[in-house]
């Protein structure tokens, strides 16, 4: 990934595999006859692009996709880019109407007034916070804090890398809404992730 962005690549890249994302879960969402929704890691290369706002709605023309149903993932190192540029581009997105995600949050830079002015709809916790969470007693502090900001923002949490049972039972208890990592599921190949998906 390093040398995808250090060379430009990461912008085809990323392109594609929106392109391929949100041409299945179109498929997906009308065989399933209900929206699942998706989501697509952005690179801050790719948000630096003047034509980022174009080719998110050029894709969900092509695939006719419901842009509510494609959540764009930024990484929290993002935030301190060209601020003023990057917010009209998150506001041009959300015009659009697909949903925003700050990823992997909690381990960045960022400032909270960057934070209150982006208009995004979800937070998810690093995993690093979640993984010790029962050997490192200051990551509680961390995670009730985070949660706690979300909310405060009018934000959904989600925690990253949940694995244990006990990960699973106290980040429900402290309020946090949604919870993602391998205790749920590994990744998986498509046809066995549309497998589970139709036997629920």
């Amino acid at each position: 990934t390093p040398i995808a962005e250090e060379t430009g690549l990461i912008e085809d890249i990323g392109r594609w595999v929106l392109e391929e994302a949100c041409r299945f879960a179109g498929s997906l969402n009308a065989r399933l006859g209900r929206e699942v929704p998706i989501a697509v890691n952005v690179s801050p290369r790719q948000f630096r692009q003047t034509g980022l706002v174009k080719t998110v709605q050029n894709v969900l023309d092509q695939t006719g996709l419901d842009p509510h149903a494609l959540e764009l993932e930024i990484t929290e190192g993002s935030l301190v880019d060209d601020t003023g540029q990057f917010i009209m581009t998150l506001k041009d997105l959300k015009k659009i109407g697909v949903k925003l995600a700050i990823d992997d949050f909690g381990t960045g830079y960022s400032s909270m007034a960057y934070l209150r002015d982006f208009p995004v709809d979800r937070l998810k916790i690093d995993r690093a916070f979640v993984a010790t969470l029962e050997t490192v007693p200051s990551n509680v502090a961390i995670l009730k804090a985070i949660i706690g900001l979300g909310h405060s923002l009018g934000l959904r949490v989600v925690a990253e890398g949940v694995e244990t049972a006990y990960q699973q039972a106290f980040l429900h208890g402290i309020g946090c809404d949604e919870l993602q990592g391998y205790l749920f599921s590994k990744p998986l190949p498509q046809q066995a992730f549309e497998a589970m998906l139709f036997e629920r």
